[in-house]
């Protein structure tokens, strides 16, 4: 309970900030706002464990973030391994994630519009060809850096560590060791979705679910940067190749 106390407020604020952010970005003329909210997020999520790994004399090293210096071989070696995790991973589960996506876009149009809206920010579908949304390169950058990183510092590297200390009794689930704490983390980065108001991302429980045990699997943070990212450049591989968008 301890450590529970200890990251609810900094999640909180997190989480709440980011909804102010959302907000003002309604009202906000230019739009610039509103174009930068994953930045906005991305800050904050860095910046608030920041300042108290600091005033602990930690480093990010102890939460899983493996950075010995961009020229420093053990860096490339971690991520190397953290990239070779990710991808068996997702060669394992993207199959049967596309399959399930298609679907329940054929199913989303046979429900009361109401479900459907609180399920899917999806219409009919309107083709089946794959293809890459506009932009790939750009988006494959952010959603590594801006988004994947940031929250995976945020959640399974600082709150998920923090959680995990002082834990008795553990589950092993295939290789990593889980207790209570996994399951807080993961409970709260999904209610940390809310934050853009869209109630379908709560179903980020799943993939945190994932990215959680890669992290302790793995022991540290390549592997489910890397996998997060991944899985979200994949279901805009999806959206673009299904609906076009």
């Amino acid at each position: 309970m301890g450590a529970l106390r200890e990251v609810l407020p900094t999640w909180a604020l997190a989480i709440g900030l980011v909804a102010a952010a959302k907000l003002l970005s309604l009202g906000e003329p230019t739009g610039l706002l509103a174009a930068n909210l994953a930045g906005v997020g991305a800050l904050l999520f860095v910046w608030l464990p920041d300042r108290k790994l600091r005033a602990r004399g930690e480093e990010w090293a102890a939460y899983g973030l493996p950075w010995w210096g961009a020229l420093d071989r053990r860096t490339w070696a971690a991520w190397g391994r953290g990239a070779a995790a990710a991808l068996a991973v997702a060669a394992a589960l993207f199959p049967l994630f596309a399959l399930g996506f298609l679907g329940f876009s054929r199913l989303l149009p046979l429900l009361p519009p109401g479900l459907a809206a609180l399920l899917a920010p999806y219409g009919a579908p309107v083709l089946l060809q794959p293809r890459l949304p506009d932009g790939f390169a750009l988006e494959a950058a952010v959603q590594l850096l801006v988004v994947a990183l940031p929250e995976e510092l945020f959640y399974r590297g600082w709150m998920q560590v923090t959680l995990r200390r002082g834990e008795g009794r553990t589950l092993r689930v295939l290789g990593a060791d889980l207790g209570p704490g996994f399951l807080a983390t993961q409970a709260l980065f999904a209610a940390g979705h809310l934050a853009s108001f869209q109630p379908w991302r709560l179903g980020t429980f799943l993939p945190g679910l994932l990215f959680g045990w890669l992290r302790e699997r793995t022991g540290g943070l390549a592997a489910p940067v890397i996998l997060h990212a991944l899985s979200n450049l994949f279901i805009r591989v999806l959206e673009a190749s299904v609906y076009g968008r």
